[in-house]
């Protein structure tokens, strides 16, 4: 962007942007395309169910919260200028959604310390950038309780670590084998594909050659459906715990019931969950969108989360202010069907849980993480 100069609104988005500063508007960036497209959909309805909430509450700053659809499943770079022409212009005044790590990544130095971005995808860890605040998982809290208790409770012996090819992945697996190794399993290979990978062939010939009895899946979307069909009719879901640290029932049903074998989800939500919020939250969502809306998941809950998040963190504040809303967000809780979540350094601190899959769902077998500040 030339100094001095502002690109234009992006295509399509001027008649859902009002600048006269009578509504709060927020950059909802969620996946429309590639591989992470699938979750897009639900990502959508779950963002509007908090908006409307967020809205009969009475607002933000007593504005009416209006959201900004921004395709996060555009290249980053693409993103990331989309994002920072709607803060440059002042046509939003947050940023909120699910998308991938390169996405955040390429986005969030662009617009660090101009407006609070809530990035609601699990990611690999360490986001210190001003500004950002995060709702869900990391490897620490997530992955490493999930393989300690595979680990000793199935006797597993050999790790594989399959993922795609980009920073997510790549540094969740760099935990993963000091946890392996903590745990006594050993990682003893890994692959990484490019993301909208269909070819796995050689990938399940590395397994099969490895010995390994549990593949952890670092794989994103449609590539993870695709590795579950041609992980189970080569026959080594006979062999392999499989676990996923991103499998929501969206992914669960696109896999089909034939290739959900022995494969395990860890994350802080699940639809299955029987707990009053999440009673709550389904009926809520059946009510607004139907019983043919997709399913709910972990993806789609944590946009939901991300605008209450996000309204909370102005409300605290009292204004849009950036200095005063980081200065106040070890204040800040709100209440979503995970329950009542407070932040602490700018992450959420939350419940954890492993599942297993069970044809078409998830049963939820253990509480992996309390989500207490002081647990270690």
């Amino acid at each position: 962007m030339v100094p001095g100069s502002l690109d234009p609104l992006p295509h399509g988005l001027t008649e859902l942007i009002d600048l006269s500063g009578e509504t709060l508007n927020v950059a909802l960036v969620v996946p429309m395309r590639g591989p992470a497209g699938m979750f897009g959909p639900t990502c959508e309805l779950c963002a509007e169910l908090a908006a409307e909430e967020v809205n009969r509450a009475g607002g933000v700053l007593g504005r009416e919260l209006r959201l900004v659809p921004v395709d996060g499943g555009a290249p980053p770079d693409q993103v990331a200028a989309e994002v920072e022409a709607l803060v440059s212009l002042g046509a939003v005044q947050g940023i909120t959604g699910w998308h991938i790590s390169s996405v955040r990544q390429a986005i969030a130095p662009r617009i660090a310390g101009r407006v609070p971005y809530v990035y609601t995808a699990l990611y690999e860890g360490g986001e210190r950038t001003d500004g950002v605040f995060m709702t869900s998982e990391t490897p620490a809290d997530q992955l490493y309780p999930a393989m300690r208790l595979l680990t000793r409770e199935r006797g597993l012996r050999r790790w594989f670590v399959v993922g795609n090819d980009y920073v997510w992945p790549r540094r969740t697996a760099h935990a993963a084998r000091r946890y392996a190794a903590e745990c006594g399993a050993p990682v003893c290979g890994e692959s990484y594909l490019p993301l909208g990978a269909h070819d796995f062939r050689e990938v399940l010939r590395r397994i099969e050659r490895s010995e390994a009895d549990a593949v952890l899946m670092l794989l994103v979307g449609s590539d993870a459906v695709r590795f579950n069909r041609a992980f189970a009719r080569r026959g080594l879901d006979q062999r392999c715990v499989r676990l996923s640290t991103l499998m929501d029932e969206n992914m669960l049903l696109a896999s089909g019931t034939a290739a959900t074998g022995e494969l395990y989800s860890t994350a802080g939500f699940f639809g299955s969950l029987v707990t009053p919020e999440n009673l709550e939250f389904h009926g809520q969502y059946a009510d607004r969108f139907g019983i043919e809306a997709p399913p709910l998941g972990s993806l789609g809950e944590s946009c939901y989360e991300g605008v209450l998040l996000l309204a909370a963190l102005i409300e605290r504040a009292r204004t849009l202010e950036m200095r005063t809303i980081m200065g106040s967000s070890e204040a800040v809780s709100y209440e979503g069907p995970r329950g009542l979540l407070h932040m602490r350094k700018r992450h959420v601190r939350q419940r954890i849980y492993l599942a297993e899959a069970h044809g078409l769902e998830f049963n939820v077998v253990a509480q992996l993480w309390g989500g207490d500040p002081a647990t270690p």
